[in-house]
């Protein structure tokens, strides 16, 4: 998979690493901010007994 992104993208090693980050973070930051507060309402993490 990876390899297969790496030789998609166009330019030199260097431009490619560059985009490779940019990529990276712009997933990292979408996932932040969509992905996870949607997730958050199906995780068990909030519900806690110890009060109750």
């Amino acid at each position: 998979m990876y390899a297969a992104l790496w030789n998609f993208l166009p330019g030199p090693p260097w431009a490619r690493a560059l985009l490779c980050v940019g990529l990276g973070i712009i997933l990292l930051a979408v996932c932040f901010e969509y992905v996870f507060p949607w997730l958050s309402d199906y995780m068990p993490f909030n519900d806690t007994t110890v009060g109750q």
